[in-house]
This record gives C-alpha cells, structure tokens and sequence, in this order.
C-alpha cells in the first residue's frame, strides 16, 4: 500500500491531506457497515478492535508517504545562487590582479599559463558539466585559502562529491607535471653557484656543493583510526616531506607520503637507495649539505656535531671561535637556503601554515 501511495504521489502529485481526508471517510463508512451488520456485543469490539489496528498501520504509513513526498518531490535546491562557480573564476580573471593572488595564490598570467600546460600536456579535459578552468580554480583555491568542501560546495554552487573528483583530477595531472619539473636545471652540476663563487664565505670551501636536503611537516588530515603513526612530535597527524633544493630556491627532488613519526633519516636512506625515487645523486665529487640528523656519509656533508650550529645560537651568543664554529657557521648559513624556501611556500598555500619544523 505504502508503494502504491508513493507511486501515485509521484507520478499524479495527488495531495496529501485529501489522501488522508478520503481514506479517513472510507474508514467511516466500513466501520458504520459493520456496526448496522452485527448486534452481537462481542463481535462489533473484536472488528473495532481489527480497525483500530488497521487505523495505526494506515498512520504509518501515511507518515512514511508524508517523508517521501517532502524529501523527493518537493526537494529545494541547495544550490541556487545565480553566481555560478565558473561565473565567479571569469570575474576574478578578469578582475583586478589581487583577486587572482588572494583566491589562488598566483597571478592571472601564471593561472592561464598552468592551465594551458595541464590541457596540451597532461590532458586535462573540460567535462560535460564543468570546465577545466574551473577544476584547477577549484584546486588553487583549496590549497590556497584552506577551504573546506562545504565552503567550496557554497562558492562554486557545485555539491561535495563534485569537488572532491575533480580536485583528485587535478592533482593526479599536477602530480605527473610535477615529476617531469622537481628535478635539478643541469643534471651535470657543472657550474660553481654565483651565491657560492662570489661569497668569500663559502669559495673555496663549498665550491662543489650543488644544494641542501632538509624535512618539513605538513598537516595531514585522517580518519581517526589511522592517525596514531602520523602523530609525532608536533602533537598532530603530519606527513614528513623530504625535500631538495639549489641555490635558486628551486626544488629538485621531493619525497611526500610518510608518517609523521618516521624519523628524518629513515626517509633519507629510501631515497637514496630505491630507483623507483629517481633521487639525484651527486655527481663524482660534489655533495648536498644536511644537517645533523642526517648520517654522515660520503656526498652529504653535515656539520660539526657537538659544537654551536644554529644561526641565531651564534647571534645570542659569544663570537664564532674556532675552526669547527666557523665552518658550522658556513654550513648553516648556507644550508639555510632549503629552511627559506619551505617558508616561502608554507607562507604562499595556506594549507602548509603552521606546521613549519621545529
């Protein structure tokens, strides 16, 4: 019964309160029949008593057919803003240039040049529905203001499981760029760095370093069972990133997707040592400069230990003295290129905020 109502409601938009109005009547009139049928006492409680039971289930399941009708037939939308979310991508990048720099974090030449590359390289295609400008608006936007999906779902009038499969989308087409742009400009390393030939601090001494590698915690966000192993020092689940760089403030190589409990060096020896990783080991002769939480070990040079390293320990401090201060003191100003860059970028894409390393 429940399904023939469901179904007449559907298809006849029959109104619910006169449903009720004539099966209440006709109940009425059976209740009246059986009651002019029988004198017997007993007879006419036991069919009062059959109708009352009848009465209750035809309450149910006109509540279940009242549930049904308010939920799918007189459903509103949840989104009915007139500005659209591809509407609003074309009024920033037609806007002024600090709209484009607020909302995703780069400049409009910068987004239609990213745009371009993901289309005619890594084949990022506009869908029936949506269009790829506004997938990688989408994208930008949630790595650059920290959005959630229920904030995007609101700005770009689009419903949650929307969102979350064309920012995957996304990110699998800038993940594959990525692989082919993290990597160092000369494989070769065969010039000396101007930072490093023009500073009488570090030529002669660092002539053959190439670049530094240092770690850094980025927030990660996991359902509650499985947060423990990316718990660590910080206190939430974070994802220990390894990372790379010259001294262009340019990446070269970046490790992302471990546990925030793993230790630096643990991540550090994977690297180097599975080829799946495609890590850029220093030619013959030139080194990267880690720090102390890294093994010694030949092509990585790390700093005295047991002596002041740290740039603001020599700034509190007495005057560097000593062959091994002097050389901490190099290696660490030198080294801090890679502390610099994870600054720049934890500083531009909101969602890196907050978690810089310790």
């Amino acid at each position: 019964m429940v399904l023939v109502l469901c179904w007449k409601l559907k298809k006849e938009q029959f109104p619910l309160p006169l449903l009720l109005l004539v099966i209440n009547k006709v109940m009425s009139i059976v209740e009246n029949y059986h009651g002019d049928e029988s004198d017997d006492d007993k007879e006419k409680k036991e069919i009062l008593q059959r109708m009352e039971c009848f009465n209750r289930i035809f309450v149910v399941a006109s509540s279940f057919v009242q549930l049904y009708y308010e939920k799918y037939i007189l459903k509103q939308p949840c989104m009915d803003s007139k500005q659209t979310g591809e509407t609003w991508i074309r009024e920033v990048l037609d806007g002024h240039e600090s709209r484009c720099m607020i909302n995703f974090r780069m400049s409009k030449m910068v987004f239609t040049s990213l745009l371009r590359v993901l289309e005619t390289r890594y084949n990022l295609q506009t869908s029936r529905n949506i269009s790829s400008t506004e997938m990688l608006g989408i994208f930008l936007y949630i790595l650059g203001t920290s959005a959630k999906v229920s904030q995007c779902r609101e700005r770009f009038q689009r419903s949650g499981s929307t969102i979350s499969r064309h920012f995957a989308i996304v990110l699998e087409k800038v993940s594959r760029m990525a692989t082919d742009l993290i990597a160092p400009e000369d494989p070769f390393f065969s010039s000396i760095h101007e930072q490093i030939r023009n500073d009488s601090r570090y030529m002669p001494h660092f002539k053959d370093c190439i670049g530094a590698i240092d770690g850094t915690h980025i927030a990660a966000i996991l359902p509650p069972n499985e947060q423990v192993p990316y718990i660590g020092r910080k206190g939430i689940p974070t994802q220990n990133v390894m990372a790379v760089c010259d001294f262009n403030m340019c990446f070269t190589f970046v490790m992302a997707g471990w546990e925030g409990s793993t230790h630096d060096t643990r991540i550090f020896l994977d690297a180097i040592r599975d080829p799946k990783y495609k890590f850029p080991h220093p030619p013959n002769g030139k080194y990267y400069l880690v720090n102390s939480g890294y093994p010694q070990m030949k092509d990585y040079l790390g700093p005295y230990r047991g002596q002041r390293y740290h740039l603001p320990d020599f700034r509190r401090g007495r005057p560097v003295f000593g062959k091994e201060e002097i050389f901490n003191h190099s290696h660490s100003s030198l080294r801090s290129v890679i502390e610099r860059i994870f600054g720049v970028l934890k500083k531009k894409m909101g969602h890196f905020k907050g978690y810089a390393k310790l």
